[in-house]
């Protein structure tokens, strides 16, 4: 998958796609009908498949100071869009300029001119341009006009509710990852590159890979059981594991929230590799305890019922 930045400085190789345009946070099951849309015609049409999104996301830009919202930081929805098939990703770097854009001219210079796109899908609820004016049925207007072929998406839904990162945030907020994968079509995951802790695990018998949800929505803190993907270095693989999402009670206050993996069965060094933890089911609570042995006494727990879960 190759990834353009800035729709001004386009490659001859780079233009011409059919693509799927939103923000994407989560990739869920309503992004992959649009995708999937966008991925027949380019085979219809001899196109390369491909992805109109935005960095930071448009939410995060106008509301810096606003909680933390988003499922999917760009790296993981980078390596989930690149499962997906994707070949172009044009991941724009939002700003003050691009903001200000009529729809019109976000048609015109991004979609028509800058990226030469063929074809475009988005969904029905899709707004574009300054203010979000532009509607789809508008950009199905512009499209005719400007040479580029448009298809509107219809929403979807699954079990009568619809589809929606917002629904996804509930579930997890609630402690339902199960019912957030149903969502998504695929499990959760939190992405980064491990960074150094306090180093307790080790002494405690459970040494983990630290990873930080700074700008990411919070799931329910508490205890997971996890399946976690070294990206990167000479232990890459698949591994099983539990994790504690929290703010580590136990060891002060004031703690920014952070994810700790404890892998099974495992020997090695993380440090400053890329890890994808997936949450798999939601086992208890975070809780402070009275000593020491007895957190070691819950953890021991937490690993054994996150081993039956894992199976």
């Amino acid at each position: 998958m190759r990834t353009v930045r800035d729709y001004q400085y386009v490659s001859d190789e780079d233009r011409g796609a059919s693509a799927a345009i939103g923000n994407f946070d989560g990739v869920h099951l309503g992004h992959q009908a649009v995708i999937d849309l966008a991925r027949d015609k380019a085979r219809e049409i001899g196109a390369p498949s491909g992805i109109v999104t935005f960095e930071p996301h448009p939410r995060e830009f106008f509301a810096p100071e606003a909680p933390p919202f988003r499922l999917m930081n760009a790296e993981a929805r980078a390596h989930r869009l690149e499962r997906l098939g994707i070949e172009r990703l044009y991941e724009l770097t939002f700003h003050h300029d691009l903001s200000r854009l009529t729809p019109r001219d976000f048609a015109e210079a991004v979609l028509c001119e800058g990226l030469g796109l063929r074809h475009a899908v988005v969904g029905r609820d899709f707004r574009f341009g300054r203010d979000r004016a532009g509607s789809a049925a508008d950009l199905a207007r512009f499209g005719e006009e400007m040479g580029f072929g448009v298809t509107i998406a219809p929403l979807l839904e699954t079990g009568g509710v619809e589809v929606s990162s917002t629904a996804i945030r509930r579930a997890l907020t609630e402690g339902r990852p199960e019912n957030a994968t149903r969502m998504l079509g695929h499990l959760h995951r939190i992405e980064g590159e491990v960074i150094r802790g306090d180093q307790r695990g080790r002494d405690l018998g459970y040494p983990t890979a630290n990873l930080s949800i700074a700008g990411l929505h919070t799931p329910k803190l508490g205890v997971y059981a996890v399946r976690i993907t070294v990206l990167t270095g000479p232990n890459a693989g698949e591994y099983k594991g539990v994790a504690a999402l929290g703010v580590r009670p136990m060891f002060g206050t004031g703690n920014a929230p952070n994810l700790e993996s404890h892998l099974f069965d495992f020997k090695g060094d993380l440090y400053g590799q890329h890890l994808s933890v997936a949450l798999v089911a939601y086992i208890r609570p975070e809780e402070k305890f009275d000593s020491l042995d007895a957190l070691i006494t819950q953890m021991d727990a937490d690993s054994a019922r996150a081993r039956e879960i894992l199976a």
